[in-house]
């Protein structure tokens, strides 16, 4: 078993972290992880000092399992955690039910993933580690990377406003707030904001209650640059929905730029009012898809040269065949084992990182025929008669079509199983709407992404 002297309690924690962040929402990562270390480390007990007596209980009833969980993946020695309350001013352990053990954890904002609010610029909400040059840029995200860069150079003109979209993980904050810190950096007059879109509607609903909207409206007018994360979030907020309008043409209007993220086109934002889509589909909009292995692998490749570590080439090629949903969880997995590699004090063996991944590979969700549709027929809000009956009408064709294709594309179901369950359709009906859907998806992006967001639902 390890002793105090031979643990390192930041790097112990900075590797916790990386797989705890992956397991809840943004926020409250930065909500509830803010000023917490690991403390001490005696007899199997990892003592972890939190702020107040709130952070303790609320990461003892709803973030405990997690934690043990990362920490024994880290340190399997550990067999036990407790959490201490610490002084913000002398950092002293004033819980008399702990051990007496100074806290001795300070936070690297340089160096610790997640924990960005340590070096937020507080005017602009801008992380200064979110620039271009730490960005790697790969095929899947190059067209979104060079309209970030035109937009900083010059914003309010060739693309107004931007709009990125695409799954968790795929860099997209990264993205927005480079041009944030882009735009400053060029311009350090200018006025930049970055929030997301849960923030932009907490502060709407704050002002409301406080009776001070119009400053409300005031503040969010003056930016020459405003940035909004997550704009999936004001779907179905019809009141939300309307201020927001209102901010934006005035922004548009005097010529400021807009940039937006959000995890799919505003198209398939369900319950997105059509004048704001009309708003956010007027610019530029890019899809930044997950990266390929190639891709994967590059990228695994720059962010190992950049914490200077060195792996075997047939560990950074299993890491990169077997983590495919986004980087995020690419990072996490080598943060994983650059923290085992340095508990252990020497290089991992393929056969150890494959133990260590085993636990983060998502199990591959074993669907049928009849949840493909289900999942299509409330997709496109039909139902399951519309799909069988005889029509040419395109409401109800293209969604049998898009059916008839996933079915044989990705469960491989045999042209006469899908023809019999289509209404005993002849399979030359089949293989004519697998070979369209197939040809469109190749130059309808619109198309390409619209069946993406459907798989993304059948196999969530």
């Amino acid at each position: 078993m390890q002793t105090n002297e031979e643990i390192n309690y930041d790097q112990l924690w900075k590797d916790v972290l990386s797989e705890i962040e992956m397991t809840t929402s943004k926020t409250s990562f930065s909500m509830w992880f803010k000023d917490t270390g690991i403390s001490n480390f005696n007899d199997g007990v990892v003592y972890i000092g939190v702020p107040n007596n709130f952070v303790k209980d609320w990461l003892l009833n709803k973030y405990h399992k997690f934690i043990i969980g990362a920490l024994r993946n880290n340190n399997p020695a550990i067999r036990g955690v407790d959490y201490i309350i610490v002084s913000k001013d002398n950092q002293d352990i004033i819980h008399k039910n702990t051990v007496p053990h100074k806290f001795n954890y300070t936070p690297s904002s340089g160096e610790q993933l997640g924990f960005n609010e340590f070096n937020i610029d507080k005017e602009a909400n801008l992380n200064p580690r979110y620039t271009f040059d730490s960005y790697v840029v790969a095929p899947f995200n190059e067209i979104a990377h060079a309209a970030a860069i035109s937009v900083a150079k010059n914003p309010g003109n060739l693309y107004n406003p931007l709009f990125i979209y695409g799954g968790v993980g795929l860099g997209k904050t990264h993205l927005l707030q480079s041009i944030g810190n882009e735009m400053k950096k060029n311009n350090p007059g200018a006025k930049v904001y970055y929030l997301t879109s849960e923030k932009f509607a907490n502060e709407y609903v704050s002002s409301i209650q406080n009776k001070t909207t119009n400053s409300f409206k005031e503040k969010y007018r003056k930016y020459n640059l405003l940035i909004v994360d997550d704009i999936q979030f004001f779907s179905d907020k019809l009141k939300i929905q309307e201020e927001f309008f209102h901010v934006f043409n005035s922004l548009y209007e005097s010529g400021n730029q807009i940039v937006f993220s959000s995890d799919k086109s505003p198209q398939h934002i369900v319950g997105l009012e059509e004048r704001l889509r009309s708003r956010f589909e007027g610019g530029m909009m890019i899809d930044v898809s997950p990266p390929e292995y190639e891709e994967r692998l590059a990228i695994l490749k720059v962010k190992i040269s950049q914490k200077n570590f060195t792996l075997d080439e047939e560990v950074i090629n299993y890491i990169a065949e077997v983590i495919k949903e986004n980087i995020r969880e690419l990072e996490g997995a080598l943060n994983s084992i650059i923290g085992q590699s340095k508990i252990r004090g020497r290089i991992l063996t393929l056969s150890e990182v494959e133990d260590i991944l085993r636990k983060k590979i998502k199990p591959i969700k074993v669907v049928d025929a009849e949840h493909v549709i289900k999942t299509i027929l409330n997709y496109y809000k039909i139902t399951e008669k519309n799909l069988t009956e005889r029509t040419r009408r395109k409401e109800i064709v293209k969604p049998r079509q898009i059916a008839m294709y996933i079915l044989r594309n990705d469960l491989n179901t045999s042209y006469p199983h899908i023809g019999r369950r289509f209404g005993q359709k002849d399979h030359t009906t089949v293989i004519h709407a697998y070979k369209k859907i197939s040809e469109e998806i190749r130059r309808d992006k619109k198309l390409e992404q619209e069946i993406n967001n459907i798989r993304d639902i059948i196999y969530k």
